[in-house]
């Protein structure tokens, strides 16, 4: 069972699935026009407001998110020295990698991870849990770290976004066409137009939505996948090579991660494999580091 899924995807899919019973409730209170439903353009517009706003909240309140869930603290002012070092390090990797210092957290959780979220590059969060503080050695911690910057130096979020707001925008898009046109099947055209849809209208876009989000996700995770390669490659130009392959190493001798669901997208490791995981294979990972450096 998948036990972690992208912090931003479920988040995303939430605010969406809001904005959508929010225009429903416009259309059936006569404030939209149902001629909408059968006029592709400016159904296409509201469903790109609706798509590219649901993901750019979703942005917006990641921090936020990220803090509730996890319940980590912000160190404000280092109490001991290892918040001391990991300040210092956070802001040595953020300044080779040109980017703002980001807000450093830990949170309490006894499987070793970490994670990157912000709404822009220059505005980020860089998260560890005590337990990969307790379980891995600093140098192994300077190279997740390492990786979690790239995350941000690459501007993941903000890309991330960018997809998910067109997929959402597509989602929305084909959803109420499969619904006009079951509905249209199921009571007549002429009825439809008059009334704005009915119960199979709504039955049919609630499935429809469901059944292309979950194939909107599949993009999402594969494009999760592929980030991942290159935040281990901005990790090791960071913090060396090795550090970055024996952090993997660590990582992969680890039971399964419990970080909270969603938290995935921009940690360094996931609990699931396979089209839904957010993360490729650890194996796969650290192959790929050493076949780079051999080529």
């Amino acid at each position: 069972m998948l036990k972690r899924v992208v912090l931003f995807v479920v988040t995303n899919l939430a605010v969406v699935f809001l904005l959508n019973i929010v225009f429903e409730l416009l259309l059936r209170t006569g404030l939209v026009s149902p001629r909408l439903l059968g006029n592709y353009g400016p159904l296409l517009v509201m469903a790109a407001v609706f798509g590219f706003g649901g993901s750019f909240i979703s942005l917006l309140i990641s921090k936020w998110i990220a803090k509730m869930t996890t319940g980590a603290k912000v160190i404000e002012a280092p109490r001991n020295s290892t918040e001391a070092w990991l300040l210092e390090t956070v802001r040595r990797h953020a300044e080779r990698a040109g980017v703002e210092m980001p807000e450093v957290a830990i949170y309490d959780a006894p499987e070793p991870n970490a994670f990157a979220t912000g709404p822009t590059k220059n505005s980020a969060l860089v998260a560890v849990s005590t337990g990969l503080l307790a379980r891995l050695d600093r140098a192994e911690v300077d190279a997740v770290l390492g990786h979690e910057i790239t995350h941000v130096s690459n501007g993941d979020m903000v890309t991330l976004t960018l997809l998910q707001g067109v997929l959402n925008t597509f989602v929305i898009f084909f959803s109420r066409i499969i619904g006009s046109f079951v509905d249209s099947a199921l009571r007549g055209r002429d009825d439809e137009r008059r009334s704005g849809g009915g119960f199979g209208y709504f039955i049919a876009v609630m499935v429809s939505q469901v059944l292309l989000g979950m194939l909107a996700s599949l993009v999402v995770f594969w494009f999760s996948r592929q980030r991942e390669y290159r935040a281990d490659a901005g990790g090791a130009a960071l913090a060396g090579r090795d550090n970055m392959i024996h952090a993997l190493q660590r990582l992969q001798g680890e039971s399964e991660s419990e970080l909270p669901k969603a938290m995935a997208a921009f940690g360094i490791r996931s609990g699931a494999m396979g089209l839904f995981s957010s993360h490729p294979p650890i194996e796969e990972r650290i192959a790929r580091l050493r076949s780079a450096v051999s080529s």
